[in-house]
């Protein structure tokens, strides 16, 4: 089986058919788009390409893909799925939700003003989402770049929906704070 890159249906049928072709090229199209979804919730290089291989092995192996949205979509909720498994496994997941005595400081003071962090680079935005304490990049990444409500997170993480609404209000401003800390570092260099 001859694969092109725009013939998804090929590739999909290939893989539900469990043929290697299928499979190496489904790995090669998505897997750097994959590493950055599973290090956005683990935070840690390592066990992002940990989550990645559990994660491409389950899509392997139960390649329930049907169609109803795109293949890298599909791929995606593998993969955040993986990501949320992961971390309830390690038994950090208990300790997600960090009540307000464990924060740091971070007064509701302005946000980093419009547009300047447009100029950072994808890496260095996704390290410092990477520094924020567990609960808060796991209820922002969820709300963020899965599209969930606070009712679909709590329910997901077990979690109220007043405290996923808190976790995203205090990601946003540990994120933001992180924002301003590092152009100011950088204008001063």
């Amino acid at each position: 089986m001859t694969l092109t890159l725009d013939n998804e249906t090929e590739l999909v049928e290939g893989c539900r058919a469990g043929k290697e072709a299928a499979r190496k090229e489904l790995y090669v199209r998505y897997a750097k788009q994959m590493l950055a979804v599973c290090y956005r919730y683990t935070g840690d290089v390592d066990a992002a390409h940990d989550v990645l291989h559990d994660g491409f092995i389950k899509a392997f192996t139960r390649f329930t893909f049907r169609g109803e949205c795109s293949l890298k979509t599909w791929l995606t909720r593998v993969m955040v799925t993986q990501s949320i498994d992961f971390l309830r496994q390690r038994e950090r997941f208990a300790r997600l939700v960090v009540y307000e005595e464990q924060l740091p400081d971070c007064p509701d003071e302005e946000p980093v003003a419009a547009g300047a962090a447009d100029n950072l680079s994808q890496e260095v935005l996704m390290e410092l989402l990477a520094e924020l304490p567990a609960g808060c990049r796991t209820v922002f990444n969820l709300y963020v770049f899965e599209e969930k409500s606070h009712q679909e997170i709590a329910l997901l993480l077990g979690i109220k929906e007043h405290t996923s609404a808190s976790q995203l209000h205090r990601a946003k401003l540990l994120l933001a704070k992180r924002i301003k800390e590092y152009i100011e570092h950088e204008n001063r260099r």
